[in-house]
């Protein structure tokens, strides 16, 4: 059996990315109206998704 090593930059790049995005949305949540809050839905929403699409594989 081969054991596989990876580094701790391809074990935590997806969380990463996926917080970065839902704090960027809700910061847009926080600074107005209107454009500002498709930008939040979108940066709150696609992390959810890409969340309940991972678990839904398993």
């Amino acid at each position: 059996m081969k054991v596989r090593h990876t580094s701790n930059w391809t074990v935590f790049a997806h969380p990463i990315w996926m917080g970065l995005l839902m704090a960027a949305g809700l910061f847009a949540a926080l600074l107005g109206d209107g454009a500002w809050d498709t930008l939040s839905w979108l940066g709150m929403g696609i992390p959810a998704v890409l969340s309940v699409r991972g678990l839904w594989r398993r």
